[in-house]
């Protein structure tokens, strides 16, 4: 699967970083299992040891890893893990994601985004409004096949949560922002002819734009039924979860 292009150029301490958290999150170190020694580990993959050190402490702040004196680096367990945080989302999604987790995280944006687009229609300045419509040329244009047109999207997603005025809603915004670039990513890269979603940002836009906080509400939730049924996942059994 090929990876957005418009992608910063990651130091090497943050790639060794994303090999680690990306092995982790797919099952090749598993949950409980203690890290080869420093030494040896940044032997193995060509780093230096301030490298593969300064990696374990970015793992570490997200949850991942945890060091002991004596007794090594061990991979903690996932609910230990920040699930939200915007570059274990964007490793989550270098391959094919964890079915469950993907129906959790559009479980969490139900819950959270259409609250927040009933509450930008009532709170909305309209310099917001302006930057939200030009966040819906840029999809227009540049359609979302094109990293540009998934951040155009993102955006449009972190305005609404922004115009929302509410200080705990908005500091979720890069984690949703993340979920928003990496699910229609994976969409786009996955199928050959995905679905077009720019009739039900519109519509959610609309509505934001006419004041109308019941209309803003049920169209957002409209848009994540119809996003979450474009990710094609197999239907959901108790014995899944």
């Amino acid at each position: 699967m090929t990876k957005p292009k418009a992608k910063k150029v990651e130091r090497l301490h943050e790639e060794v970083a994303r090999k680690i958290g990306t092995a982790i999150l797919d099952g090749t170190l598993a949950s409980g299992s203690t890290l080869e020694g420093e030494i040896e580990s940044a032997d193995r993959m060509g780093v230096s040891r301030t490298a593969y050190r300064e990696a374990l402490k970015i793992l570490a702040a997200k949850g991942m890893v945890e060091s002991r004196p004596k007794a090594g680096s061990r991979i903690t367990a996932r609910a230990q893990w920040n699930l939200l945080d915007p570059d274990i989302l964007a490793w989550m999604f270098t391959g094919r994601p964890d079915e469950n987790f993907v129906r959790d995280l559009f479980e969490l944006r139900g819950l959270l985004e259409p609250v927040a687009a009933g509450l930008a229609a009532e709170r909305r300045t309209p310099a917001q409004l302006a930057e939200m419509e030009r966040c819906l040329d840029a999809m227009a244009t540049l359609g979302l096949a094109r990293a540009e047109g998934q951040e155009a999207d993102r955006q449009f997603h972190r305005l609404i949560l922004a115009a929302s005025g509410n200080e705990a809603i908005i500091s979720l915004g890069s984690s949703i922002g993340a979920a928003v670039q990496w699910t229609t990513h994976f969409k786009q890269a996955a199928q050959a002819n995905p679905r077009d979603p720019l009739p039900e940002h519109q519509a959610v836009f609309d509505a934001i734009r006419r004041g109308s906080a019941r209309d803003a509400t049920e169209a957002m939730k409209h848009l994540l039924a119809l996003a979450l049924d474009d990710m094609e996942l197999p239907s959901a059994t108790a014995a899944d979860r």
